[in-house]
């Protein structure tokens, strides 16, 4: 397909087109997994039937969306973890910015999506170059003009600086969030892993793990904060994906978390995620890389 204008600066209005990869593509067979889950830092053992029956369920509910879907395709030197599309890329309203991942695992993930996007029309207008490091999962958009980046063990103050340049116009602010230490550098720790706008200034969190500063310049611009429960942290419970305003989709079996979000005006769809989603640390924003969203009708 052809993609007449790029624009995602934003982590809720409409998805309009999106890439995701099948397990068909990452994980390929039961063999595959076996031979990767414990050096890529999994909790557990996926069961590859299951995981395909989750995204199965997964896909589902983002195509009832209406988005326009892209399938990245396999590729031989990216593993499961190349499942979790959104990390590879920032998407600009000039293109995509290709990452460089601070993962060692994942870096020929890249550029696996570089020859893809080049298919597909999407333009790119740079790169982060080592040392620098940076992954998607560590950038969250407040709102069209700015945006939040974690600095922890996949994203470091090389990348954000050339993240920082390669933006350039395109935004007002760039807002550095320092990542606690938490599990250590084997398990993913991104910033979107404990905070998930939305809503316009709506987002869930898990309060424990920002940072103060953070938190406060939240509140101080009138967002209202989701919280998330110690004990649905580690289900995922806060890396949600919103396919419009005050509509998303989270893991099933976070039942608090769920109702809080509901009581606050917002739809939430379910899906089953425990072999697709947290055997490897990746919820459903990590399983979806937005290319195109509809146009910000607000900002801060």
């Amino acid at each position: 397909m052809s993609i007449r204008s790029v624009g995602s600066q934003s982590m809720i209005d409409e998805l309009k087109f999106v890439v995701l990869k099948r397990p068909q593509d990452s994980h390929r067979d039961q063999a595959t997994v076996d031979s990767q889950w414990q050096g890529l830092h999994y909790l557990h053992q996926p069961e590859y039937e299951r995981v395909c029956r989750e995204f199965d369920a997964f896909l589902a509910l983002v195509q009832a969306s209406g988005a326009e879907i892209g399938f990245l395709p396999g590729q031989p030197a990216t593993g499961l973890d190349s499942i979790y599309t959104h990390d590879p890329l920032v998407v600009s309203n000039r293109g995509v910015i290709l990452c460089s991942m601070g993962k060692t695992a994942r870096q020929e993930e890249p550029d696996a999506f570089a020859a893809y996007l080049q298919q597909t029309g999407v333009p790119i207008v740079g790169r982060i170059e080592p040392p620098g490091t940076l992954e998607g999962g560590d950038v969250c958009w407040l709102d069209e003009r700015t945006v939040a980046v974690g600095q922890g063990y996949r994203t470091n103050a090389a990348g954000l600086r050339q993240l920082t340049a390669l933006l350039g116009d395109d935004v007002d602010e760039v807002i550095p969030v320092p990542l606690p230490h938490w599990t250590g550098p084997d398990d993913c720790l991104h910033l979107l892993s404990f905070i998930s706008p939305v809503d316009y200034r709506t987002a869930v969190v898990y309060s424990r793990m920002m940072p103060v500063p953070f938190r406060q310049l939240l509140l101080e611009r009138g967002w209202r904060l989701v919280e998330a429960p110690d004990e649905e942290y580690d289900s995922f419970a806060c890396n949600v994906l919103a396919l419009t305003p005050g509509d998303c989709v989270m893991i099933e079996g976070n039942p608090i978390t769920q109702a809080r979000l509901e009581a606050a005006g917002v739809r939430v769809r379910t899906f089953p995620g425990q072999h697709l989603c947290i055997a490897g640390g990746g919820g459903p924003t990590c399983l979806t890389r937005p290319i195109v969203r509809g146009s910000v009708k607000d900002s801060l």
